[in-house]
């Protein structure tokens, strides 16, 4: 819900005037009016998925099922610093070291450096 989108941005320790684009798909959580004074407040510019178009998000909707699936059913945490700091460490092994068939098998990063 709109509630729990603006208490992530508000649990967000960076500045937030360095985010210069929000994008979302069209769910009513993203299209608030709390949200926008949010992204007014801070000069983040909003990017919408087309309507109609679910392949807009294909791309983060599939490093989400990757992240669900390779960390998130795997694991039980017992803090919320706990699972901080673990997902900490599943985001540099999936950006360094996890092999994507999408990019060649390289890494992220080994395919980044390719390039």
């Amino acid at each position: 819900n709109a509630q729990l989108v603006y208490k992530a941005f508000s649990s967000i320790k960076h500045d937030l005037t360095l985010v210069g684009l929000f994008h979302t798909d069209r769910g009513k959580e993203f299209i608030n009016e709390q949200i926008e004074a949010l992204l007014s407040t801070f000069d983040i510019k909003r990017s919408l998925s087309h309507k109609g178009n679910p392949y807009d998000n294909a791309v983060a909707e599939a490093n989400f099922k990757s992240l669900k699936f390779e960390f998130v059913y795997q694991n039980k945490f017992e803090t919320l610093e706990e699972l901080q700091r673990e997902l900490g460490g599943h985001i540099w092994w999936y950006n360094n070291e996890r092999l994507h068939s999408s990019l060649g098998y390289k890494s992220p990063v080994s395919y980044a450096q390719s390039k």
